[in-house]
């Protein structure tokens, strides 16, 4: 079963070095078209600032190894601010994300080891204030069935590996249940045999999402 790990919500983390600023911000993109789009949208809060650095990792629409990676130093000396960011982002196994760093200089040079070390620490820290996630193959069971039997439904789902994502309360009780692809099958037949096929049961088509 493929999966992989991103970010849940863009987050951001800022160094400084011999006065000068390098503010990380990262975000989780699909496309290309949104990765741009989060670069444009930094660079336009940020037009004093002298670069604006970038990288990003696709999956490219698939599932597997990531299928896009794109970078760029943005008038930093070449290999020194866009390759260690995205070494960074390599490095913590991350895909379906954009890192954006923007630095206001200070007045002194740091030389290229100095910016090697300030872009890789800029992206670091805000990786570290992000939310990180799996995202897997998953779908959705809702399942309709008599109070009687709810909490024998809730043990047996949590033993199949399913989470509960929601519970409406009427004249019997609905559960919608959300578990990874390819594993609904044997729950279903446990629901089946528990409620003698009196359950309605509705499972969606396969998406992505957090699990």
């Amino acid at each position: 079963m493929s999966a992989y790990t991103t970010i849940e919500a863009p987050a951001r983390g800022e160094i400084e070095i011999k006065k000068s600023r390098f503010i990380a911000q990262v975000a989780p993109v699909e496309t290309e078209e949104e990765a741009l789009a989060f670069l444009e949208e930094v660079r336009a809060a940020n037009r004093m600032a002298r670069h604006n650095v970038y990288a990003y990792i696709l999956r490219d629409g698939g599932w597997g190894p990531a299928g896009r990676t794109r970078y760029s130093d943005d008038g930093e000396p070449q290999k020194t601010a866009g390759m260690p960011t995205l070494e960074v982002l390599q490095r913590a196994e991350l895909t379906d994300v954009i890192c954006v760093t923007t630095r206001y200089f200070g007045g002194v040079l740091l030389g290229t080891g100095g910016l090697v070390r300030a872009y890789t620490q800029a992206a670091l820290e805000a990786i570290a204030a992000a939310q990180i996630v799996t995202v897997s193959r998953c779908v959705d069971m809702r399942v309709t069935i008599d109070y009687p039997r709810y909490d024998q439904l809730v043990r047996m789902a949590t033993d199949c590996g399913a989470r509960i994502v929601d519970t409406v309360y009427t004249d019997r009780v609905t559960l919608t249940l959300r578990m990874l692809d390819g594993m609904q099958t044997p729950l279903l037949d446990k629901i089946s045999e528990l409620t003698r096929g009196a359950a309605a049961v509705t499972v969606s088509d396969p998406f992505d999402a957090a699990f």
